[in-house]
């Protein structure tokens, strides 16, 4: 489904002439078609939303290293194209928890696994991906489990 509305967004922009979320949107199903080829030959194939979001979500976590690092290095031209490419990324993602919702989550995921320190952390954060991975910043998260188990 996901897939489908990527490729008539392409459609769509390229009618309006729109080259920035053409190229945008292009490089989107670029990654998704080369993490079908990544797959051909693997015995278990996710679900196709599901490998989707994923390309997404890798997709705006390398878009906000490079718009980190272009600012740091005052190239702000660059970074302003990475923020671009970034919004059209997470149209199609699903909306993410905010920091009160993920705090809520990893406490209901503590008092669930019965976790109370810090050697529990892989369990949270397996836990915490399986029930919010597309909704949730892993890297954010791991700094809030981190002070939730401490």
């Amino acid at each position: 489904m996901l897939r489908e509305k990527i490729q008539s967004e392409t459609v769509t922009a390229m009618k309006a002439k729109d080259k920035d979320r053409t190229a945008a949107l292009r490089l989107i199903a670029a990654k998704i078609k080369d993490r079908d080829i990544e797959l051909r030959t693997s015995d278990k194939k996710p679900e196709d939303d599901d490998l989707v979001t994923d390309v997404l979500m890798k997709m705006a976590k390398q878009r906000r290293e490079s718009i980190e690092m272009y600012e740091s290095g005052g190239r702000q031209e660059l970074a302003d194209k990475e923020k671009a490419e970034l919004a059209v990324i997470e149209e199609f993602l699903p909306k993410q928890l905010s920091e009160d919702e993920t705090r809520a989550a990893i406490a209901q995921i503590k008092a669930d696994l019965g976790a109370d320190g810090m050697k529990d952390m892989g369990r949270v954060m397996g836990e915490l991906k399986a029930r919010h991975g597309a909704t949730l910043d892993m890297t954010k998260a791991s700094g809030l489990v981190k002070e939730a188990l401490s």
